[in-house]
């Protein structure tokens, strides 16, 4: 990378963050190897711990495509086929529809499966696990559509991910996630999220202190947040307060959103992808390939841009005169993540960050402006 274009990166990045106030980091690579990287904020407004590379941040959605891959690793062994009907998994699933719900509808969010966990149980929303997160499926006698009939992104089916794993394998999902994918790849600052885990160098998210209403598909709808008594200030006299397990919903489930990680840890998982390392090239090419058309979707608008489809676990931007894009964004309490692959020029783009008051969007794109 010419030094001009880090000069650039570092004028757009730092004005965004403050060293008293929560923070970012940034890790742009290309052919596999390091960049440029930018740390700066606050992990931790309570003991003062500084952003650095070896920081921990929950990453949110991006966990979709590591449930994606461990079951992916088990149709390359021919253990599961993604044209597997729900069913063959879950024969506790009384509806016969479940028969015609294919793996590939439940992965690429075109199952026409509802969202119907009970969203007004607050404390089953904060700590329900993922077992939990599919009771609703046992006695589910309605569906939106038809299966592959349209773009509807909803959390709950990738628990089905985390089922069939567990089924097929006979091991608990982390166990298995760890032993096939974060071990071999050195991924050593990687986990899913557990209650009362100590989890050294791991961010704090942070909304800003005030009563708000949060709405969308990575959240709680309707969600309303109150004031705290307890927050910390910056230097802005800005008032933060945290907002993660326990008073936002999402951490309790792996499969979904419950990963945590560093920028660097993400680029060994993207270099590791490249390589063939943990699935062939076939079905990485399946799973990167535009199944479910986004942008035509009247029923979501997660994601919902021109020129968008979904894959198994991914995200593809096709915009044209642009570099084909496959990526993921995460948004879950604090904490906003996007991770980005160019295929063409192998460039990766990595955000995390323990704040959620910055047009993650906008900052990528501009990112990308300079660098490609």
């Amino acid at each position: 990378m010419k030094e001009d274009t880090k000069k650039s990166l570092d004028l757009l990045l730092s004005p965004m963050y403050r060293d008293d106030a929560p923070g970012g980091a940034v890790l742009i690579a290309a052919g596999g190897e390091v960049e440029y990287e930018f740390y700066r904020g606050l992990a931790d407004m309570q003991s003062g711990c500084l952003i650095d590379a070896d920081t921990v941040f929950n990453v949110a959605s991006i966990s979709k495509q590591f449930a994606s891959v461990g079951l992916l690793r088990l149709v390359d062994r021919g253990l599961v086929s993604l044209d597997d009907s729900i069913a063959k998994y879950f024969p506790e699933f009384k509806s016969p529809h479940w028969r015609d719900i294919k793996l590939w509808h439940v992965m690429s969010h075109c199952s026409g499966v509802p969202d119907l966990r009970p969203r007004t149980d607050r404390n089953f929303m904060l700590y329900c696990t993922d077992r939990q997160s599919l009771e609703y499926m046992t006695s589910l006698d309605t569906f939106r559509f038809a299966p592959g009939e349209t773009y509807d992104y909803i959390n709950p089916t990738y628990q089905l991910l985390f089922g069939i794993i567990e089924r097929v394998t006979g091991m608990d999902f982390d166990d298995y996630q760890q032993q096939e994918i974060f071990k071999p790849l050195g991924m050593a600052s990687t986990f899913y999220f557990e209650p009362g885990r100590e989890t050294p160098h791991t961010a704090h998210g942070y909304i800003i202190n005030e009563d708000t209403v949060v709405s969308g598909i990575d959240a709680d709808y309707e969600k309303h947040r109150s004031k705290v008594e307890n927050d910390h200030v910056d230097g802005e006299g800005r008032h933060w307060a945290v907002c993660e397990y326990g008073i936002e919903t999402f951490f309790a489930t792996k499969a979904d959103g419950g990963l945590y990680s560093t920028c660097r840890d993400l680029l060994r998982w993207e270099n590791a992808l490249s390589s063939n390392a943990l699935i062939s090239e076939k079905l990485k090419r399946k799973a990167y390939s535009c199944i479910t058309d986004v942008s035509s979707s009247t029923v979501c608008g997660y994601q919902n841009r021109p020129h968008t489809h979904y894959g198994l676990g991914w995200f593809i931007d096709t915009t044209p005169g642009r570099e084909r894009k496959v990526y993921h964004t995460g948004d879950n309490g604090g904490f906003q993540a996007y991770l980005a692959k160019f295929e063409d020029s192998g460039k990766v783009v990595v955000m995390l960050e323990n704040r959620n008051d910055r047009d993650r969007w906008s900052t990528q794109t501009a990112i990308e402006k300079l660098i490609l």
